[in-house]
């Protein structure tokens, strides 16, 4: 696939100087698109999962200090009323969960404000699922067997790493022991610049080096899953107690590109309160918008979620593996410059 190959739909010839209305994705990877999303609805219509819809706009917002939520407003009958564009469909696809829904999944826009680079754009596709009763070693085989259908590769090798053995065996370093000092230090000797003027806690270095030392090699003609992070890293996950507790979660990465992020889903809601407020918390300190808590989630979380897996797939990253592409707007008819 070219890189810039653009195409008229009435006649299907490329120009060499498009203009603006043209589409920048070939008409093949609109139509890899539409394949990927057959494959996916039979995946889950053979497996038994159901397909749901829920409301891309919400009253509350996303805690995480490492995300932006897009603030919008809708006029209503008591007035002008804030709300907030999700960044995943995580919180009402688990208040189905705890109404009794069963298996379900999602294929949804998604919104996540400043975000633009060769894989990022700030409106993306997400494919979401969850699967009550399961663990994450279940999850991880079947996020396996639907990204290996996808690709049209059902023998490609699948590799399941620790986060603590990652860092381990490529930078000498425990993740779980390390301290910001020695992290930066790694950092220093592998050749990454401006790390003496830079500020960061554990975490901040920890995705550092993964994203900026180790990623791209992950996954090479393979599938690897990074499992068991660090307990400050749980977001929404359970975390699995013992001498070293680690986070019940994985990311799948492949290619060089993380493609899933995946929980045993933290079901406490009082444990679940406290992290959005931690992190609001965090918010405040970087003087970042600090977003309403979704007490509707909360409620559903009390109310009694049942244990559950669940994972967030980028479809828009497969879609580059699957068609070639080597930046996202090859895969999106028209990309935010554009829309």
């Amino acid at each position: 696939m070219t890189s810039s190959c653009c195409w008229l739909p009435e006649r299907g010839r490329p120009q060499t100087s498009p203009s603006e209305w043209l589409p920048s994705a070939p008409l093949t990877a609109l139509q890899a698109r539409a394949e990927l999303y057959a494959v996916i609805r039979r995946f889950f219509g053979v497996a038994g999962v159901l397909e749901v819809e829920t409301p891309i706009a919400s009253h509350a917002g996303l805690t995480d200090p490492a995300l932006e939520s897009w603030r919008t407003a809708w006029t209503g009958p008591t007035g002008v009323q804030p709300l907030w564009l999700h960044t995943s469909p995580e919180f009402p696809m688990k208040r189905l969960l705890a109404a009794g829904s069963g298996p379900i999944y999602q294929i949804c826009k998604v919104f996540r404000d400043g975000e633009r680079g060769r894989r990022h754009h700030p409106e993306f596709t997400l494919l979401e699922w969850y699967r009550p009763g399961w663990d994450l070693d279940r999850l991880i085989s079947e996020v396996a067997e639907l990204v290996r259908l996808a690709l049209g590769q059902p023998e490609r090798p699948l590799e399941v790493l620790t986060y603590r053995d990652l860092f381990l065996n490529q930078l000498g370093l425990d993740p779980h022991r390390a301290s910001p000092e020695a992290l930066r230090a790694c950092a220093l000797a592998r050749g990454l610049t401006g790390m003496e003027r830079l500020e960061l806690d554990r975490d901040g270095w920890l995705d550092l080096l993964l994203t900026h030392c180790l990623e791209t090699e992950l996954g090479r003609g393979r599938l690897t899953f990074i499992r068991d992070y660090p307990p400050s890293q749980a977001a929404l996950a359970r975390i699995r107690p013992g001498t070293d507790p680690v986070a019940e979660r994985f990311e799948l990465y492949l290619e060089g590109m993380e493609l899933a992020n995946g929980f045993a889903e933290l079901t406490d809601a009082s444990e679940q309160r406290r992290r959005f407020e931690r992190d609001r918390a965090h918010r405040l300190e970087r003087r970042l918008a600090i977003p309403p808590l979704d007490e509707r989630f909360l409620a559903a979380l009390a109310a009694g979620m049942p244990e559950a897996a669940g994972v967030a797939l980028g479809l828009d990253r497969l879609l580059m593996v699957i068609t070639g592409a080597s930046h996202i707007d090859q895969v999106l008819a028209f990309p935010i410059e554009q829309a």
